[in-house]
């Protein structure tokens, strides 16, 4: 059982994956949009495939924190697929995170015809990895 992060951007959906003990997020692939129902049964298909125990979605907010247009469409799209599975999912602030992967991709020496590719799923592993950081700190702490 592990978890599934999704970076939901307009043209792509960057999709990772946690290792088993939830300890490190790993890009897994990246989804081309061609509309809503093949956009929620491919990801569905992987949750499936990968049997996925909770799904964390990239909520863009502003740098501000406020909620604007495109955090508007991933919070009705993270509805959407909360009604479509039983996983449960959650948001985990964004920001930045494409902008980290980018970076990432450019120190590792990936040349940009090729980063673009893989960007989405990096930013999915970026905001994944947060998320799977602050459920280990919660956890130490509860104990």
């Amino acid at each position: 059982m592990s978890t599934l992060g999704l970076d939901i951007g307009e043209k792509r959906i960057g999709v990772a994956i946690a290792d088993p003990e939830g300890l490190l997020a790993i890009p897994l692939t990246v989804i081309e949009r061609v509309g809503e129902e093949a956009d929620l049964e491919a990801i569905l298909a992987l949750a499936n495939e990968h049997g996925v125990r909770r799904i964390v979605v990239g909520l863009p907010r502003s740098l501000d924190g406020s909620i604007g247009k495109q955090a508007e469409r991933v919070l009705s799209f993270s509805k959407v697929l909360s009604q479509r599975t039983d996983v449960p999912v959650d948001t985990w602030d964004e920001r930045l995170s494409t902008v980290a992967a980018e970076r990432l991709l450019r120190d590792a020496g990936v040349k940009s015809d090729k980063r673009r590719a893989r960007r989405d799923a990096m930013a999915a592993a970026i905001i994944l990895q947060g998320y799977l950081d602050r459920e280990r700190a919660s956890f130490r702490l509860d104990l």
